[in-house]
Formats: C-alpha cells, sequence, structure tokens
C-alpha cells in the first residue's frame, strides 16, 4: 500500500457535480427535481450510470427505490454506509442532498484507487424521497428501512393529484409489496455517514470549514383546520362574523409567540402551509387549513409549545364561533448522534488540521433515522449566506475537498473496528 494518504480528485467531482446539477435546472442556478418528477428519474439512471460503469460498484435498487452501490470487503462483516438523497425541494438548490452522494462515491474511488484493502464492505445509499413531496411522506426511504413505514401505510398512499406512491416506487425501481425486504439493522449496517450542507450561517460567521453535528432536532407537524362560516363580504358586519382566516391567522401568531418567549435557538415554529376556501375577494373565509411545525432540541421543549398552542386554539376558537380540529402527523424525537463516530470524526480534522465546530441541527436528515438502528454521525460544510432550498444555495469546492479527505480518514480507522458497541 502506499505510504502516503489518499486524497480526492475534485476534477471528476466537479464534473460528476456540473452533470447532476443539469438534471431538473431551472436554468437560474436552481433545480426542480420533486420525488416522482421525471428529472428525479433521469437523475436515478445517472447515478446508477456512475456507481456502476465509472466507479465500479454492485448497484441494485431496493423495494422503497433506495439506490445501493456495494463494494464488497474481505471479511464478512455489515457495511460502512455513506450517502444522502438526490430529490429537491421545489425549485430548490443544487448542493442539498446530491452533494452528499457524490462525496460517498468519491470517498469510495478514491479509497479503491488508493488500493485501500477494506475489511467491511464499503457502500453509497441515495435516499428515496427525503424532501416534501406531493405524497406526503418525507424522509421515506430512510425511515423504510429503519422500520419506520409499513407495506401496508405506504400502499395507501396517493399524492395530491390521486396517484399511487405504489406507480411512483414502481417507476423509480422498487416494489411496495416487497417492502419488508428494505428493512435494515445493525447487523447489515456497521455506521452510516451523510455529509449535507449546513443550511445556516452558524459554520460562515465562525469562519470554519467543517461542522461535526452532534444531534438533528425533533420535528412536530399538525394539519389544523378551521372551519368558519362564508358569507358576503360587503352585507355581513364584524360582528356577525365567523372568520376562519382571521382564526388562522391569530394561530400562526400564537406560535410565534410561544416560540419567542422560551427565548432559546433551539426552539422555532413554522406556520409552512395556509390555505384558505372558498378564496375569493368578496366572501368571507369559511374554512382555513394549516400546516404547523415545531422544530426542537429536546422533546420537552417542542411538546410544551404544543400543548399551549392547543391552549390557545381553544381559546380563538371560542372568540371567534369557529370549529379548530388538530390532525397530528409527525411527532419526530430528537436524535443525538453516535459519539464513537463524532470522536473519530475529531481526531480526523485533528490529524489534517482541519477547523471544525461542533454543531446541533436544526433541519432533519435521513441520519436521524439510520441513527435509530446503527451508529449515524453527519458533517456539514458551510451554506454561503445562509442559503438554502432555494436558487441561491451554494458551497465553496474547497470546503467540499476539506470535507471528503476527513471522511476518507474517518472511513479507514472505522473499518480497523469489529465494534462501536461500549
Amino acid at each position: 500500500m502506499p505510504n502516503l494518504l489518499p486524497t480526492c480528485d475534485m476534477l471528476h467531482f466537479m464534473d460528476r457535480f456540473d452533470r447532476i446539477s443539469k438534471i431538473g435546472s431551472t436554468g437560474d442556478g436552481g433545480v426542480h427535481r420533486p420525488f416522482g418528477s421525471t428529472a428525479d428519474l433521469e437523475l436515478r439512471d445517472l447515478l446508477q450510470h456512475i456507481a456502476r460503469e465509472e466507479i465500479g460498484l454492485e448497484v441494485h435498487v431496493d423495494p422503497i427505490a433506495n439506490i445501493w452501490g456495494i463494494r464488497l470487503g474481505s471479511e464478512n462483516l455489515p457495511a460502512i454506509v455513506l450517502g444522502s438523497h438526490h430529490d429537491s425541494v421545489p425549485h430548490g438548490g443544487r448542493f442539498d442532498g446530491p452533494l452528499g452522494i457524490l462525496v460517498a462515491l468519491e470517498v469510495i474511488q478514491t479509497l479503491k484507487e488508493y488500493g485501500f484493502h477494506h475489511r467491511h464492505p464499503l457502500a453509497f445509499v441515495s435516499f428515496t424521497a427525503e424532501e416534501p413531496n406531493p405524497f406526503d411522506v418525507s424522509t421515506m426511504g430512510s425511515r423504510t428501512i429503519a422500520g419506520r413505514l409499513t407495506k401496508e401505510h405506504l400502499l395507501q398512499v396517493t399524492d395530491w393529484d390521486g396517484r399511487s406512491l405504489q406507480d411512483a416506487i414502481t417507476a423509480a425501481g422498487g416494489d411496495l409489496t416487497h417492502i419488508p425486504l428494505a428493512r435494515k439493522s445493525k447487523s447489515d449496517i456497521f455506521a452510516f455517514l451523510e455529509l449535507h450542507i449546513e443550511q445556516g450561517r452558524r459554520l460562515e460567521l465562525a469562519k470554519v470549514p467543517i461542522g461535526i453535528v452532534t444531534g438533528i432536532c425533533g420535528i412536530y407537524r399538525e394539519h389544523i383546520t378551521v372551519v368558519g362560516e362564508a358569507n358576503h363580504a360587503g352585507t355581513t358586519m364584524l360582528r356577525d362574523r365567523h372568520d376562519a382566516l382571521l382564526a388562522g391567522a391569530q394561530i400562526a401568531l400564537a406560535l410565534e409567540e410561544l416560540v419567542k418567549a422560551a427565548q432559546t435557538d433551539g426552539l422555532v415554529g413554522t406556520v409552512g402551509r395556509f390555505t384558505i376556501t372558498p378564496n375569493a375577494a368578496n366572501i368571507i373565509p369559511g374554512a382555513c387549513d394549516l400546516m404547523v411545525e415545531i422544530r426542537g432540541a429536546t422533546s420537552d421543549a417542542i411538546h410544551r409549545t404544543a400543548q399551549s398552542l392547543a391552549k390557545a386554539t381553544t381559546a380563538i376558537a371560542k372568540q371567534r364561533g369557529v370549529v379548530i380540529t388538530h390532525d397530528v402527523l409527525l411527532d419526530q424525537t430528537p436524535q443525538p448522534l453516535a459519539p464513537e463516530l463524532i470522536e473519530l470524526m475529531k481526531q480526523a480534522a485533528h490529524t489534517q488540521t482541519i477547523p471544525f465546530q461542533s454543531l446541533f441541527s436544526m433541519a432533519g436528515h435521513d441520519a436521524t433515522h439510520m441513527a435509530s438502528f446503527t451508529h449515524a454521525a453527519m458533517l456539514f460544510v458551510p451554506s454561503i449566506g445562509g442559503k438554502s432550498h432555494c436558487k441561491d444555495e451554494f458551497t465553496e469546492m474547497r470546503d467540499v475537498e476539506l470535507a471528503i479527505n476527513l471522511l476518507i480518514q474517518t472511513v479507514m480507522k472505522l473499518d480497523l473496528l469489529s465494534s462501536l458497541d461500549i
């Protein structure tokens, strides 16, 4: 084996990044590649081609349409897996998701070309439908392999236009009727490593190129429906109105006040979807639908805020003479990441004199679900201007190069181990 430590080749990395960024391009620097779209399917084909033809990995698509590429190890051990997702939010950026996949492929290719004889299989994965999508099932691929989504549930899912999830998964190369076969465990995956853009400004402001993630926030999401009374906008006096829109607006403002009162960066709340019916200029809104999301570093803070919001909505309903109902869609607890992997990444950073900062993630990631059954860790690279989920999303390639080389050394250290359990 050569004496020098392996380092990545950024030329073919950037070439692949450019090729991927053209798929679903919006022409203004962004991409539109939601799960189930034509662009989603096109990129799946390209990723499989790169993994199989350019790197020489054994490639397969599992029942939930996750894409896997593997290089077998010398021993019968569980795999070291790197990856992320390739889908985007509507009219999103080029870096969120695919950057982590290309980094995974680069790490494996670099170690292969270096002649590294690894004991564990090395694998990459591109997860299905990490982002919110028309089927309203996000982190679909990672939740499925973690056993958090069932065949019975998934077979009932349709998108906003009535298209079945089964049809979309079949088009992507999966098969929902075989979902139990997608389930993974610690005996399959020794460790999971994910690189992602930070989606914030902490690293940029600190002038630090690498964030080592200590944990991932909990996410609570509920659909709130307000039913008031539609009536004529001109002839109905204010005292006689049961305006669903104003009640919904009060709910959104109540959430903001509750989060402000907490006085911590470890809690945020958002009303991200707000629709009214009948949505006409001369009709008082008779119904309002809101999508409320609360994210936090602790389950206690999240649930305390949700309970306080429920009390506030009861008061709003009484004040405005409307009926308010709640439907909880997601209650995901905060997830700490593996301290053993975090320590290995810190050691690799120190060895290569790469500055880093420990960070808690206030965005959800596939690593959340991987950490529920195996050792998982994440690296962040800076998002310039804190931009994410938009066409202006940007990360410097020099920071990506540092992250790749850090992960290469982490994988090499990790491969020497047969157990991470204390």
